[in-house]
């Protein structure tokens, strides 16, 4: 009893200690000590769950911030997915996806890529595309340029810049870094004949231009010499193109289309809406030297629907163009100020830019000037319209190789090898 007492003394001296029930075994028996009446009570006792740590403990997990992204990139090594029964399961990638997933994320570090297999240098392109590895401003270019070095026209073998002027200037690098490109559509940017990128066009990158659309480009005379001097003197630049449009450039004259002359592969040519002064002597210079036919008819391969962009980096053209869109949509907002301030008179109204689409009339009213060659006949037509044929043919020969002798008096005055052409030709 006594020691019963003594020990009820102490828990009440010490009750600010939350202890819990205790227990006393007398006699074989197990006692509950009794806090508030200091006795103890013969209770048999309730069994507690067993718990490792007490109460008021608390852990806190730290972890290292740079190790923080490894950690969040193991969560890319599984698919989820649902069963039928609405389960959560997943799985693990394969190997593959992985390394390719890695790779891509480091697309801009890759060394060469001469020789590595197309079939997986597709998919690794798609695997960066995705990740818009191409969009960086630095590292984008780097890596693009790893992939045209070694697959050339797979990237891209039809670029469509049409009306897309900023996007040629926001990527005008990665732009000059396609190569064997044999479709190309600069319709309507208003580039003008200094542009870094007509300069681009007489490199051997582009040698293998067959399609080339510069409708509407603030074009002169001026650059077109500079365009056609390496196909006039070195026989190099764009020495393989089929198709060319020059419509909508009224600053070419006369003189511009006799530096046209150098593109004997020439199959169609549209120098509509452009300010040549005798289109009769054009016409029939275009006929004689190169074989074209003026087409009365307005031809499909001007209509620009033939030039598509096509090749691994079409979603990558695209996304160069949705970064400019985005970029541009601040301006919008400002659209409705000017507009309640014209409203109110607080501003002068400002002419917008003159679009592709207005400057057709232009062409219609100064009539279609397009240049088609004319199929050979074929070898089971009658004998005597072959004869007749042949002595045509003979004659119009002689008309050329005798116009040809007077021009090339007159070129040596001013078109062949001027001072000009040779500053030209020592900048290549």
């Amino acid at each position: 009893q006594s020691w019963t007492r003594g020990m009820s003394y102490c828990l009440h001296s010490e009750s600010h200690l939350d202890t819990g029930p205790i227990y006393v075994r007398e006699n074989g028996k197990l006692h509950l000590v009794n806090q508030g009446a200091g006795g103890i009570q013969n209770v048999t006792p309730k069994t507690r769950p067993f718990s490792l740590f007490p109460r008021g403990f608390s852990v806190e997990l730290c972890m290292n911030r740079e190790d923080d992204r490894a950690r969040r990139q193991r969560t890319d090594h599984f698919i989820f997915t649902y069963t039928k029964e609405g389960n959560l399961r997943y799985s693990a990638k394969s190997l593959f996806s992985l390394v390719l997933g890695y790779i891509s994320d480091n697309v801009d570090h890759i060394d060469s890529l001469i020789g590595f297999p197309e079939q997986i240098a597709e998919k690794l392109f798609s695997a960066a595309e995705a990740r818009q590895k191409f969009t960086e401003p630095v590292t984008g270019l780097r890596a693009l340029q790893k992939f045209t070095e070694a697959y050339g026209n797979l990237v891209l073998c039809s670029l469509c810049l049409r009306n897309r002027y900023l996007v040629i200037s926001e990527k005008l690098e990665e732009i000059k870094c396609f190569r064997e490109l044999t479709c190309l559509d600069l319709s309507c940017c208003k580039l003008g004949d200094e542009h870094e990128l007509l300069e681009h066009l007489t490199k051997e990158a582009l040698s293998s231009v067959k399609r080339l659309l510069l409708k509407d480009n603030l074009l002169s005379d001026a650059g077109l010499r500079r365009m056609t001097a390496p196909v006039r003197v070195l026989k190099k630049g764009l020495e393989n193109l089929l198709v060319l449009d020059l419509s909508c450039n009224p600053k070419i004259t006369d003189v511009g289309i006799g530096y046209l002359l150098s593109f004997k592969k020439l199959n169609c040519l549209d120098i509509s809406g452009t300010g040549l002064k005798d289109v009769n002597a054009v016409i029939k210079r275009i006929q004689t030297q190169i074989g074209l036919v003026h087409s009365k008819v307005p031809l499909k391969e001007f209509d620009h629907s033939n030039c598509k962009t096509e090749g691994w980096a079409e979603q990558t053209v695209l996304q160069w163009e949705q970064r400019v869109m985005e970029a541009i949509k601040p301006q919008d907002n400002l659209r409705s100020r000017t507009a309640a301030q014209r409203f109110y008179g607080k501003a002068h109204r400002i002419e917008e830019v003159v679009k592709c689409k207005l400057v057709e009339p232009e062409t219609k009213a100064s009539g279609n000037l397009q240049f088609y060659k004319e199929k050979v006949q074929n070898c089971h037509s009658p004998l005597k319209k072959e004869v007749a044929g042949s002595h045509e043919l003979k004659n119009n020969r002689k008309r050329a190789l005798a116009e040809q002798d007077r021009e090339r008096t007159s070129k040596q005055k001013h078109l062949c090898l001027t001072v000009e052409d040779w500053d030209l030709l020592n900048t290549y």
